[in-house]
């Protein structure tokens, strides 16, 4: 895969400063990964049936080795729900443990790949990254999004970097946003 766009959220540009071997790992990574190989899924799609689209799942798995064999790791941090905001007299069920991940983390820095949907971009960079942050764990992050004519091959609702950064860019920098470098891939 290439990198087709890049940019910076409240100077993620200085990952290269700060970062810049592991920056390189990701870039190695990320040129390691033959997309071609992962465009084994048959849509069932009202809007393009039987068109062969890439395997998000397929995808994530070769970053997943990709990053794994440069000694990058997933963090998994378990939440700790307060009861004390419910009403008088309100009982709920047993809550089941839950969880915040990164997809990928090393010496405090922290990375996710979304084929998602676009609030899970959205998600990472403007919460689930100053949340890690907050606990100790990174200090900025890299966003692995595809850019518009790679989603396209992909399922309907997949988000993408064009519009990703149009609405970073519309919302601006909060004074709690960590610096993110957002990378958009492409075949």
């Amino acid at each position: 895969m290439i990198i087709a766009a890049e940019y910076s959220f409240n100077d993620g540009y200085s990952i290269q400063r700060t970062h810049p071997y592991l920056l390189q790992e990701v870039k190695d990574i990320i040129a390691s990964v033959d997309a071609i190989g992962h465009k084994i899924k048959e849509s069932k799609e009202v809007t393009m049936p039987g068109k062969m689209l890439y395997s998000p799942a397929d995808l994530n798995s070769d970053f997943a080795r990709g990053f794994g064999s440069k000694g990058w790791q997933k963090k998994r941090v378990k939440c700790h729900y307060s009861t004390e905001h419910y009403r008088p007299g309100y009982s709920p069920k047993q809550m089941r443990p839950a969880y915040r991940e990164i997809d990928f983390l090393k010496e405090r820095l922290g990375v996710e790949v979304q084929f998602g949907k676009y609030a899970f971009m959205v998600y990472n960079v403007c919460a689930k990254m100053t949340i890690f942050r907050n606990l100790g764990y990174i200090d900025a992050g890299i966003e692995i999004v595809p850019v518009k004519s790679f989603a396209d091959d992909m399922s309907t609702g997949v988000s993408y970097f064009e519009q990703f950064v149009w609405d970073l860019e519309k919302r601006g920098v909060s004074d709690i946003d960590i610096p993110v470098l957002i990378l958009g891939i492409d075949v």
